[in-house]
């Protein structure tokens, strides 16, 4: 039994990094995920917003700009587009962001996430 004198306290830091490492990756892809769904959701919303009547696809995408300044950071909103298309033979609005994907807290590749989002355009016939 001398000669595991003192293992216990490396055994316990070995550990303990290594259960750190894993708790901060979880939230890492936690924050990753939470990003995603919420430029995803935005640009649904500025879609929906573009296919109302009497709007258009340019305030479509200032209203997705706003929402994701308002939930994640204005930086990730900067790439913001928006086109009318055509889903099953009815006109529609999609509106694509393409941003940021959060690797190390909110930083990573600047142009590795890209979502769209589609909604039917409203007519007043």
């Amino acid at each position: 039994m001398g000669d595991e004198r003192g293992s216990a306290v490396a055994e316990f830091s070995l550990v303990g990094v290594l259960l750190t490492t894993l708790v901060l990756a979880v939230v890492q892809l936690a924050l990753a995920l939470h990003v995603r769904n919420t430029v995803l959701d935005a640009a649904a919303e500025g879609a929906r917003y573009a296919a109302l009547a009497g709007s258009s696809p340019a305030a479509g995408v200032e209203r997705t700009r706003e929402l994701i300044g308002a939930a994640v950071a204005p930086s990730y909103g900067t790439d913001v587009s928006a086109a009318t298309t055509s889903a099953a033979g009815v006109p529609a609005i999609s509106v694509t962001v393409v941003t940021a994907l959060p690797v190390v807290g909110l930083i990573g590749p600047p142009r590795g996430l890209e979502v769209t989002g589609h909604a039917a355009v409203e007519s007043v016939d």
